[in-house]
């Protein structure tokens, strides 16, 4: 189970306050009737482009160094394969916010490497998905049979044009869902990428409950902002499966 730590924050806040009879709700610092509540909510929405941005680029990354990842899995080299376990469960034993903190501050004293927050995050969230990754395009590809393989090359194809035209496609049809999840789990971790600093949604939402002391209110709505998000994506990717299929 891998929650959206901002989202469910939210969320728990809100429960709390909706048992407190005497709490006096403020819709109007989030209403789209309200000038003061349309800036807000405008502020809000700026961050939507940020966060995408940020899980776009870091899923891409992640799904090719996954697919690097899996081939190594399925080398006949003991050494490359002893390679790739300790890589996946190493990187799938961090979690995601202690790895963006060392990528962040760690890497300019320890190798003189610095990144902007939108590279750290990015790098950060690509690193840790690409375990993942290599763990679904590892498990796609061994569930095509052989056979396809040994079809593909006696018909001339070498071993690196029998996995790219023959065998990936089919996997790739059949990991979808599971490249979907993954992809939700990019977008709801990258609101850890508000501790240092990216302007996404949650650090918006941080910044203006500072501002109108609203935060039931401000979080309830970063919630339904990473609610619609998903729900977009869980929509595209059925199409994109369903197309497919067919």
């Amino acid at each position: 189970m891998r929650p959206a730590r901002a989202a469910a924050i939210g969320g728990c806040v809100v429960l709390a306050g909706c048992g407190d009879a005497h709490y006096s709700w403020g819709w109007y610092v989030v209403s789209p009737f309200d000038a003061r509540g349309l800036k807000n909510i405008g502020f809000l929405i700026d961050g939507l482009l940020t966060t995408v941005s940020v899980s776009l680029i870091a899923i891409v990354l992640a799904m090719l160094l996954g697919a690097a990842l899996a081939l190594v899995a399925m080398s006949r080299r003991r050494a490359l394969r002893a390679c790739y376990r300790v890589y996946v469960e190493l990187v799938r034993a961090l979690p995601v916010l202690v790895l963006l903190l060392w990528v962040y501050y760690g890497l300019p004293v320890v190798f003189g490497i610095e990144f902007g927050v939108f590279t750290a995050g990015v790098l950060t969230l690509a690193i840790s998905d690409s375990a993942f990754e290599a763990e679904v395009f590892r498990g796609g590809i061994q569930s095509i049979g052989a056979g396809q393989t040994e079809a593909a090359q006696a018909l001339g194809l070498t071993g690196w044009q029998s996995m790219r035209l023959v065998v990936l496609p089919q996997a790739i049809r059949r990991i979808l869902p599971a490249l979907g999840n993954q992809f939700v789990y990019v977008l709801k971790m990258s609101s850890l990428i508000s501790v240092i600093g990216l302007q996404e949604l949650t650090r918006r939402a941080n910044e203006l409950s500072l501002v109108e002391f609203r935060p039931l209110e401000i979080y309830s709505f970063l919630i339904l902002e990473y609610l619609a998000l998903i729900l977009i994506v869980s929509w595209l990717v059925r199409r994109l499966e369903a197309r497919m299929a067919r």
